[in-house]
């Protein structure tokens, strides 16, 4: 059986590959946001996400809200949780030391080298999509974390899973099969 594709985060689903399902409230709705929604559909949730905050918007209080929410819920039902994270790195780690989540994925990565460093040593794992694979300084952070805490997306691009592991397996200089081989394999650590 050839070892399948995984795409962590996808707006996109084609139905092939491996394509978590996921409830969440996004920051960018979370003044509109009801808790009582998620709670409803994290049961057969795989994922609680995308979730996170993103501090280019200005209403950071129901941001702060209705994620700490999410966290709750995601701990209580024992599920994975996929961020947004922007401009809000240091708010985010704060918050999370605070959760005891059985995965925390920052989809779209594109900080910094230290950033990355700090988050995989927290046990987290980061995901790069087409965007971040753009970025020289998001390419220096994916060449610098364990292929242990890496994932890879599509995110709302209209690329393929297919072409982000060939960008990224030719960025980290990785046969593409091990590539695959250790993504499924970090999918099945958080999932089985």
């Amino acid at each position: 059986m050839e070892t399948p594709f995984v795409n962590i985060h996808t707006h996109r689903p084609t139905g092939h590959g491996i394509e978590p399902a996921s409830v969440g409230i996004h920051p960018w709705e979370a003044a509109e946001g009801d808790l009582a929604t998620v709670r409803k559909h994290v049961g057969p949730a795989q994922i609680v996400g995308e979730i996170g905050l993103d501090y280019l918007r200005p209403d950071r209080e129901a941001q702060l809200r209705i994620f700490e929410g999410q966290l709750r819920l995601a701990e209580a039902a024992g599920k994975p949780v996929v961020l947004h994270c922007v401009k809000a790195f240091e708010e985010t780690m704060r918050l999370l030391k605070q959760f005891r989540l059985r995965a925390v994925i920052f989809h779209g990565f594109i900080g910094s080298l230290e950033q990355a460093a700090r988050a995989v040593a927290a046990g987290y794992y980061l995901s790069f999509g087409p965007h971040s694979l753009r970025s020289p300084r998001t390419v220096r952070a994916l060449g610098s974390i364990p292929t242990q805490r890496l994932f890879l997306e599509t995110d709302d691009a209209p690329a393929t899973i297919e072409s982000v592991y060939a960008t990224a397996a030719r960025l980290l200089d990785m046969p593409l099969d091990r590539l695959k081989e250790t993504i499924y394999n970090n999918y099945l650590h958080i999932f089985s």
